[in-house]
């Protein structure tokens, strides 16, 4: 793997641990509470991480059997937690889930991150190529979406 390869999967744990430190800080009756100025909760938000990054690594290998597909409803962008029904992930079972994900993610990733993508995304006018822009692109979404779990943790603080 080339140094680039291995500086792109090492930022996208460390983005990870800087997600999970503020899921830990964040009080656990508060991670459904949606605080006026703000579109969704913190459940929510860690939920949305983690379906992205599934979802982009499934548009990278069409083999990729997305773990915990049926999340995928309740955290899809434009998903609410206003209008979920049925089961709904615990707090520990989301974090687990963002725990394991970048280990094994890690793996798959390994060696591909320099291919091109068989189709090209436009996020806008940001047209995303390779595997390698699509994990930078996920690592900077993260990161945003780390930066509302970060202003949820003050809002609902008492």
């Amino acid at each position: 793997m080339g140094m680039l390869t291995i500086e792109i999967l090492n930022q996208m744990n460390f983005t990870r641990l800087y997600t999970l430190g503020l899921l830990k800080q964040s009080v656990d009756a508060e991670w459904d509470t949606q605080p006026t100025g703000f579109s969704n909760t913190i459940r929510w938000n860690a939920g949305h991480i983690y379906v992205t990054l599934e979802y982009f690594v499934h548009l990278i290998d069409k083999e990729y059997e997305i773990v915990h597909a049926e999340w995928i409803p309740l955290f899809v962008r434009g998903s609410s937690p206003a209008i979920w029904e049925g089961n709904i992930p615990s707090n520990e079972e989301v974090i687990y889930a963002l725990t394991e994900q970048t280990t094994r993610l890690t793996k798959v990733l390994a060696g591909r991150l320099e291919e091109p993508l068989e189709n090209p995304i436009d996020f806008g006018d940001y047209k995303v190529k390779t595997i390698g822009s699509l994990i930078l692109f996920a690592i900077w979404h993260e990161g945003l979406h780390t930066g509302i779990i970060d202003g949820l943790n003050h809002a609902t603080l008492k």
